[in-house]
């Protein structure tokens, strides 16, 4: 065999093997994401239902990164998984679930819950349907423009096509964040509040003072006493 013809076909057979290995931990993070999910909604603690959906959403931005999506893993994690879940589990901690009682209302919630499944189940199931039957050609391979880093990409196209958005939204929050300090730091006149730099800059004359009362005899009240 020519030696050309050998390095290619050494080159096919190392993609095929990479393309196995990570078809492989495809679905071991598939398996573990389907797991860590029915977890959340089984879980009888409310703080290991918690924390089984920040397994889910680490395991989900492992999958994105295994699909080349890594702005959309790195934002799933400091996102949801940084703020939004750390907030959440907080709450969950501080507030007292009664699970009594969520047992006992659980066959109410049955049915509502079943449709929704159902709805969901059927939308899928049309969506992979669509995805792996209706497909008579092979997949193509993506154009030079996309081939490059998802993040880079996204960054192009937020700042040339959809630049108006990108600053309407921008002021939008600017203008939340502006009027949540507002509504915080408003002073209200029966609130009351402690001035650290007089607290620091006090001196000892000037926390105690000194006040000169004439005495009392205590003897004035035994004949009280001794009437009663």
């Amino acid at each position: 065999m020519p030696p050309r013809l050998w390095m290619s076909a050494c080159r096919k057979t190392a993609r095929v093997r990479i393309m196995e290995i990570t078809t492989i931990i495809f679905y071991c993070f598939s398996l573990v994401l389907v797991l860590s999910a029915l977890k959340v909604i089984t879980a009888k603690n409310p703080v290991h239902a918690a924390l089984f959906l920040v397994l889910s959403f680490f395991t989900a931005a492992a999958i994105w990164m295994l699909l080349k999506a890594e702005f959309l893993a790195i934002t799933l994690v400091l996102v949801y998984v940084g703020a939004v879940m750390v907030l959440f589990l907080f709450v969950v901690m501080m507030i007292d679930v009664d699970i009594e009682h969520l047992r006992r209302d659980f066959w109410t919630y049955v049915p509502m819950g079943a449709f929704v499944g159902a709805v969901i189940i059927m939308e899928m199931a049309v969506v992979l349907t669509k995805a792996f039957m209706g497909r008579s050609q092979p997949v193509q391979e993506l154009p030079k423009a996309l081939s490059g880093p998802n993040t880079q990409a996204l960054g192009k196209l937020i700042y040339t096509d959809y630049i108006y958005a990108f600053e309407v939204a921008g002021a939008v929050l600017l203008l939340a964040i502006v009027a949540a300090v507002a509504l915080t730091a408003r002073r209200r006149k029966d609130s009351k509040a402690q001035n650290v730099a007089d607290q620091i800059r006090v001196q000892r004359k000037d926390r105690v003072r000194l006040v000169s009362m004439p005495a009392e005899k205590a003897a004035s009240a035994a004949p009280a006493e001794t009437n009663r």
